[in-house]
């Protein structure tokens, strides 16, 4: 049995959420419960595996949606400057960012704002640069719509993840028309600092590179680090980039499908909004704008700094078991995400194995990391934003069946 350390009680007892409250989610249409069958194979594993967090979505949202309902009217809706002042205040509290009410625009979610991008900045036969291991829709966007993929590995030392400059610079001059770009990263957990953004910015801007920045993860990085959007770094990277990202991940909200696109860029906006308009995805949802308004509020700047000190606390439980009764499990503290980026290796397992033992030994449902490209072989991303209960259940079940392997 895990138990809190005396800061985890304190703080809990400090806290105005209560992010330990179990709901059960199961026969709601939820993927990461009613769909446990048909991913695994096993309908009672602990499903710790997409980016949906088992941390209910806060009252205030639910409030304004309710507020919204009383009017009775649910016709076609646009977002007022309301909606774009909550994004522009939000990203200059939280990231120092001085972005302007023109260069935001609407976007269903990252995946779709990928193709609306790759099919509107290049053609079929370009080639996309990516840098995996990453969040596997980056390779399928770009093979789906005909692109030519690039493959620019992180570099790994025990653990620690960095960018492959030289090689990005090689790749780039050969001519490269795009890089996506995960920031913070997905799943290794880099925030990427100043020093790193810039060298790849600058690469990018030389050799005319347009970087497409995935950013979902922005709001979910700890107290030690610090989130820099690529775009904010100076005029130049922002000319040359497109920023997605959505208060999705960070308060709750994914299935209302309300992200935005940051351009500052008049033209690639222009580009941007044709692509949007003929596949006909720009109204949006009449939900998700009320329910961004009230994420990216001062409540929700309240809400979000304790849920991070809660993941932290889950990130401390997690690094105190391995290194207690799992040594030969590796994981190095995400700066970003409420993903663990676990390190089997030492099992000396193959990753059908590994996968056959989590699933039906253990009875966990995580994401096998040869999903995030081959660099991810004897990995497995885990998703702790959950209540603590939950984590601990998951270690004392990896304690039980990996402790004498």
């Amino acid at each position: 049995m895990v138990r809190l350390s005396l800061s985890q009680y304190f703080n809990q007892a400090m806290a105005k959420y209560n992010f330990d409250i179990k709901t059960n989610r199961e026969v709601s249409s939820c993927v990461k419960y009613d769909l446990r069958k048909e991913i695994f194979g096993n309908a009672d594993v602990i499903p710790m595996w997409v980016a949906d967090m088992d941390i209910q979505t806060p009252d205030f949202i639910f409030e304004a949606i309710r507020n919204r309902c009383n009017h009775h009217f649910l016709g076609y809706t646009f977002r007022d400057e309301s909606y774009n002042s909550a994004i522009l205040e939000w990203y200059k509290r939280r990231h120092n960012w001085n972005i302007q009410s023109n260069w935001i625009e609407f976007c269903p979610g990252v995946v779709s704002g990928l193709n609306h991008v790759i099919r509107a900045f290049t053609k079929p036969g370009d080639k996309i640069i990516i840098q995996p291991p990453v969040y596997h829709p980056f390779f399928s966007t770009v093979e789906n719509n005909g692109r030519v993929l690039v493959n620019n590995p992180l570099i790994e030392r025990n653990g620690n993840y960095s960018m492959n400059f030289v090689e990005l610079e090689q790749l780039a001059a050969q001519g490269a028309s795009m890089l996506i770009l995960s920031n913070p990263h997905n799943p290794v957990g880099r925030a990427w600092n100043l020093e790193e953004l810039t060298q790849l910015g600058n690469i990018c801007v030389k050799h005319n590179v347009l970087v497409i920045a995935d950013e979902i993860h922005c709001d979910l990085v700890y107290k030690a680090y610090k989130h820099v959007p690529l775009a904010s770094i100076n005029p130049n990277f922002a000319q040359n980039t497109i920023t997605f990202s959505s208060a999705s991940k960070t308060f709750n909200i994914a299935g209302l499908a309300s992200g935005f696109v940051i351009i500052s860029n008049p033209d690639m906006m222009k580009k941007y909004k044709h692509e949007l308009e003929a596949t006909g995805a720009g109204m949006g949802n009449i939900f998700g704008n009320e329910a961004v308004k009230a994420a990216f509020s001062l409540q929700g700047e309240e809400w979000l700094n304790e849920l991070l000190q809660y993941f932290e606390g889950n990130i401390d439980m997690v690094e105190r078991t391995f290194k207690q009764h799992l040594p030969k499990l590796k994981f190095s503290r995400p700066q970003g995400t409420y993903l663990l980026w676990l390190d089997f290796r030492e099992f000396e397992m193959d990753d059908e194995a590994l996968n056959n033992k989590l699933i039906n030994e253990v009875g966990l449902g995580l994401n096998a990391g040869n999903g995030f490209g081959t660099e991810g072989a004897g990995f497995q991303r885990m998703n702790i934003a959950c209540p603590r209960s939950v984590v601990q259940v998951a270690l004392d079940k990896l304690i039980e069946s990996f402790k004498n392997c």
